[in-house]
């Protein structure tokens, strides 16, 4: 084969594998959705990462005092797939769904802002997609 066939039959592959990524990823965004109702406003935001079920992906965020906040956690099309703790920014444990049968979602309120970490993993148990996917409302 000649070098720019080769070229482009690599950009063909790579372009349809990072497509159906995508895809993947919108599908699981999507079910996710689904825990934030109306009554909360997204912040915009797609908190994201692939990872394997030895991996943790680690997300920043500031929880501004006096609202109510929803964090919506998925992992697959099966709800508990993916498990979440919030950390303040010292370390501190303030959730874990672990604790709560692994529920996919939580409402948080803070009396002053906060800013924190959310570590995701994957539930060794449970069938996964190989991504975190976090989307956070906030009531108006």
């Amino acid at each position: 084969m000649n070098k720019p066939l080769t070229i482009t039959i690599l950009i063909a592959i790579m372009t349809f594998a990072f497509s159906k990524a995508d895809a993947q990823a919108d599908t699981l965004i999507n079910f996710c959705a689904q825990h934030i109702p109306s009554s909360y406003i997204s912040d915009g935001q797609v908190y994201q990462a692939a990872i394997a079920k030895d991996e943790t992906a680690e997300f920043h965020v500031t929880f501004y005092g006096g609202t109510t906040y929803r964090v919506a956690a998925c992992a697959g099309l099966n709800d508990g797939n993916l498990l979440f703790t919030v950390r303040d920014s010292e370390g501190n444990e303030i959730f874990a769904n672990v604790d709560h049968k692994n529920a996919p979602y939580w409402d948080f309120q803070f009396a002053s802002t906060v800013d924190c970490n959310i570590e995701a993993m994957l539930d060794d148990l449970a069938p996964d997609s190989g991504f975190a996917i976090l989307l956070i409302g906030f009531k108006n």
